[in-house]
């Protein structure tokens, strides 16, 4: 089991930061949904980001669900990470596919277009805290940070990459998360913001053979930090019958009965996992 995740903070207390490499996650949801190149991209950067959040969840029945509600041709983008940043992701057009920006890069504030990015945040009680504001370039780090600030009043570094190979799997796909804390230091502040150029590519570092640990030690360059710990975080789906189940059971009588007026039997198929459920008109009533 590859421990993929590792956090840490500052000696003094001014920053902490994750850092994770997504390769693996990337490529499980690539097998699965059969993505282009640019949906590669975008629903990576979603996914790394939405496992780095969901580390910073407290308690373990604890869930974070990110999404991108855009115009662009991407359509709607999901990401849910538990408390050990494992997670799950969807993206409505799995096939778009755009030219490549002028500096060769895939466009991915261009799939996602302007609308909305929401946070929300299931404590498993019931109790639910919720978060939303506007796409600010669609490039997902960016859209991070914003969010962070604005909804949250943190300050954040969130850098995002994702490298897709010629073959189209995910060749590298990897993430960084700085938050200062309350009452960091100036002088610790100033460093993290020299160091910024040195975490800007993230996943061409991956490519090249940098790990996680080093990833962190660009970060907090001269900068005295602790790591605390790290986490094995894989794509996982927490489907099941019975859950789906149960939602099929909030449909009204007149939905449920017009799932069934040309068949005996209806197929459900997980968005996230692409995993068919079938169900009789008698398992639902």
């Amino acid at each position: 089991m590859e421990y993929n995740i590792i956090r840490a903070m500052t000696r003094d207390g001014s920053a902490r930061a994750v850092a994770i490499i997504s390769t693996d996650i990337v490529n499980e949801a690539v097998k699965m949904k059969h993505t282009s190149p640019t949906a590669t991209a975008v629903l990576g950067r979603t996914m790394t980001a939405a496992s780095l959040m969901g580390t910073m969840l407290k308690e373990k029945n604890d869930k974070l669900t990110l999404t991108f509600a855009g115009d662009g041709p991407a359509g709607k983008i999901i990401a849910v990470s538990d408390y050990e940043g494992n997670v799950k992701g969807y993206i409505q057009n799995p096939d778009v596919d755009l030219p490549l920006k002028s500096n060769g890069k895939l466009d991915v504030g261009g799939a996602v277009g302007a609308g909305l990015l929401s946070v929300v945040r299931d404590f498993g009680s019931g109790e639910m805290q919720t978060g939303s504001v506007e796409i600010t370039t669609g490039e997902i780090g960016d859209d991070i940070c914003t969010y962070f600030a604005k909804s949250e009043q943190i300050p954040t570094v969130c850098s995002l990459g994702v490298l897709v190979d010629t073959d189209l799997s995910c060749k590298a796909a990897s993430g960084v998360l700085i938050q200062l804390l309350p009452y960091a230091s100036e002088e610790t502040v100033d460093k993290i913001e020299k160091n910024l150029p040195l975490i800007t590519n993230v996943s061409s570092l991956i490519a090249d053979g940098a790990t996680k640990e080093q990833l962190l030690d660009r970060a907090f360059a001269g900068i005295e930090y602790d790591v605390f710990d790290e986490i094995p975080a894989v794509y996982r789906c927490d489907c099941d019958r019975n859950r789906i189940l149960s939602a099929l059971r909030g449909f009204s009588e007149k939905d449920i009965g017009d799932l069934f007026t040309d068949t005996d039997e209806i197929e459900v198929c997980c968005r996230f996992c692409d995993k068919k459920y079938k169900f009789r008109k008698g398992d639902i009533q």
